[in-house]
């Protein structure tokens, strides 16, 4: 049988390819809008936001380098290509899944440095050194993605004949340093770390809200360090949730043959890890005022419905912008606003005045 012909039926491959349809369509809108709101603010954007831009890189370049071979295989009902693309499939998988482990690990550390100082309004990392550590992962992944080119390690087709990846089956015999290796370096001890980290950041908080005399008199940056943790946390619960069934299969394949698992049960968790990159912006706009107040702005119409204008929010724990598409009430804007200029400008000439 051809190892690259599909293990299912028809009908069952085709509601596969759309529903990869489906996650590669929400995954690009998504990751994109992270993409374009970080560009619009990039002269104000903190050196950790950095993180959250690169992990929507990684995202968007799995969507996209990956899932339309997929959805064509599938409707296929036989993966398109041969070895060549099998090869480079399972190397984009490795690559952006390696890269976005690496980087939840580098933004898990990241936080907890940050929480450690929570009442100074010092900036805690530097620019420079996140894009030291967002080269740092991007290298990392490259050198996990090149060990099964160079003979460490083997890529090959899932059970059901419709994806690539790493051959797990295979490398049991061949590479079983690269299996022991591989799991460690790229999903326990990361897991470990952010289990870690975050505990720490939420031990910490604890500690600073206990520390207060006043629970209502929280400082603005203690409360936008807990809602910047909780979102963080929820990605990376998240990433590894999605992947967790299907890394269990896996090994599962590895210590027993592959021909005792169902095709079903192989590509379920397969599918289930490619929503992964979906999760990210929708708990971005869950979580994050900014963002989808953010979003909204980039959406509002403004030529029928309204003109979209922005008003300080009452907390500002996040420096967020509530957007309004109302002609009125934009009209009411702009006048408190250019009262306030007015009344700014005389202020600044009668000191002026009072100075000669």
């Amino acid at each position: 049988m051809d190892i690259y012909s599909s293990k299912l039926p028809p009908a069952v491959d085709y509601g596969a390819g759309a529903f990869l349809l489906l996650i590669a369509i929400l995954s690009v809108v998504g990751n994109l809008l992270v993409l374009i709101m970080a560009y619009k603010r990039s002269s104000h954007i903190k050196p950790p936001e950095l993180l959250s831009v690169n992990l929507a890189v990684t995202d968007l370049g799995a969507a996209v380098s990956m899932y339309p071979l997929a959805v064509a295989s599938s409707w296929n009902h036989a993966w398109l290509g041969g070895n060549a693309t099998c090869i480079y499939y399972g190397l984009m998988g490795f690559f952006f899944g390696t890269a976005s482990v690496a980087t939840l690990t580098v933004m898990a550390v990241v936080r907890f440095s940050v929480s450690l100082t929570l009442q100074s309004p010092k900036e805690k990392i530097s620019k420079s050194r996140v894009h030291v550590l967002l080269l740092g992962t991007w290298l990392y992944a490259l050198l996990w993605a090149l060990f099964p080119l160079l003979g460490w390690g083997r890529y090959g087709p899932e059970p059901f004949g419709l994806s690539c990846t790493l051959a797990w089956g295979e490398m049991k015999d061949h590479s079983p340093s690269f299996v022991i290796s591989m799991f460690s370096m790229n999903l326990a001890i990361p897991a470990i770390i952010i289990i870690f980290c975050y505990f720490g950041v939420a031990l910490r908080l604890y500690v600073s809200y206990k520390s207060m005399d006043n629970g209502n008199l929280i400082p603005n940056n203690v409360k936008m360090q807990r809602r910047l943790m909780v979102i963080a946390l929820l990605i990376s619960i998240g990433f590894l949730g999605c992947w967790t069934p299907y890394g269990i299969v896996s090994l599962w394949s590895i210590y027993s043959s592959s021909a005792s698992i169902p095709p079903y049960v192989s590509m379920l968790p397969c599918l289930f890890a490619k929503t992964s990159t979906v999760y990210n912006p929708l708990i971005y706009y869950i979580f994050s005022k900014t963002f989808k107040q953010q979003v909204k702005q980039l959406l509002c119409p403004t030529n029928r419905t309204g003109t979209c204008y922005a008003s300080q929010p009452n907390n500002g724990t996040e420096n967020a912008i509530y957007l309004v598409c109302d002609r009125n009430k934009h009209k009411e804007g702009l006048s408190a606003q250019l009262s306030l200029d007015k009344s700014r400008e005389i202020e600044t000439q009668l000191n002026s005045s009072s100075y000669q």
